[in-house]
């Protein structure tokens, strides 16, 4: 049975400390974003002081109003997963969208998931791919894994083994294992003629890409 990743990716970004705690809170007290995140991060995760995830979300919405796109995907993280707030679907794409629209492949991935199974938005496969689509081509081999599940079930896309197989070879390459075992599945439904042509077009990505 072919498999799609459903589960979202989900981690947190953090910069290396320069400097204490109690300097960059100050800084972040007198609104600079970048000490903003920062603090975030470290209550985040626990770092420097006790994990609370309150005080993440109190610090990471005061970078993300500012526009910082780490920030609004972090805080996106901590709506999807309940952590500090109520669990809010919608406010997580909210976030996911503002930092997707800034380029951070992991948001436009998180978005993607978002509209594939209507959490917080309506189900629109074709959404799906178009966020998925931005991520994989910054490389992300969980949207590449993905991106290549809706073309080979047809999902926002119409049904194509080899742009399955691409996407799915190219993931794989990338690190995602299972990628590998959807494309050799796939390649049972597919001529050896088209097998080949998908193996050319993954090649020919990665020389672009790489």
């Amino acid at each position: 049975m072919l498999k799609v990743i459903l589960l979202s990716c989900l981690f947190f970004v953090g910069n290396v400390w320069a400097e204490s705690i109690e300097q960059t809170k100050v800084k972040a007290e007198r609104g600079d974003s970048v000490a903003q995140f920062d603090m975030g991060y470290a209550y985040g995760v626990g770092e420097g002081v006790l994990q609370d995830y309150k005080e993440a979300v109190k610090w990471y919405r005061l970078a993300a109003e500012q526009g910082d796109s780490d920030a609004q995907y972090n805080l996106g993280i901590l709506y999807s997963n309940g952590q500090g707030v109520v669990q809010d679907y919608k406010e997580a794409a909210k976030l996911f969208r503002l930092a997707a629209e800034q380029g951070i492949a992991e948001a436009q991935y998180n978005l993607g998931f978002k509209y594939s199974n209507g959490q917080g938005v309506l189900q629109d496969y074709k959404e799906a791919v178009k966020w998925y689509r931005l991520a994989a081509e910054q490389g992300l081999a969980v949207a590449q894994f993905n991106l290549g599940g809706m073309y080979g079930f047809g999902n926002g896309v119409l049904q194509d083994y080899k742009l399955a197989h691409m996407w799915w070879n190219i993931a794989a390459i990338d690190g995602n294992e299972s990628a590998s075992k959807n494309r050799e599945i796939i390649e049972k439904r597919m001529s050896s003629e088209d097998v080949s042509k998908a193996q050319d077009m993954a090649r020919e990505w990665v020389k672009n890409h790489k």
